[in-house]
């Protein structure tokens, strides 16, 4: 599993498309992945407890930017004016729910 993405890509207003180098493809609804924000707002950084009510993010919540953080993450300006999450690329394709990663245990 390569962790490594090809493209970034916003489609819709609804979702964010990611094609890896070894070709697979991840489809994240926005919501979703707003409300996996893994920033300190977001998770408990002591217990890992999930803070973020998922009731309080909108059904059509937009990535209005999506920013690279070296070359191991993207930073994502969610249009509810969140914007301090980190998403790794290593954590984003072990989230990938397609039917071929579910199958992987991934």
């Amino acid at each position: 599993m390569d962790a490594t993405p090809d493209e970034i890509r916003r489609v819709d207003d609804r979702e964010l498309h990611i094609l890896w180098a070894d070709g697979h493809k991840t489809v994240f609804a926005n919501k979703s992945l707003r409300e996996r924000c893994p920033c300190a707002a977001c998770v408990n950084e002591f217990t890992g407890d999930r803070m973020l009510n998922p009731a309080t993010v909108p059904p059509d919540i937009r990535a209005d930017e999506v920013s690279l953080v070296g070359r191991y993450a993207i930073k994502i300006r969610w249009s509810d004016r969140h914007a301090t999450g980190i998403f790794t690329f290593q954590k984003l394709r072990e989230w990938c729910a397609c039917e071929a990663c579910r199958g992987a245990g991934g």
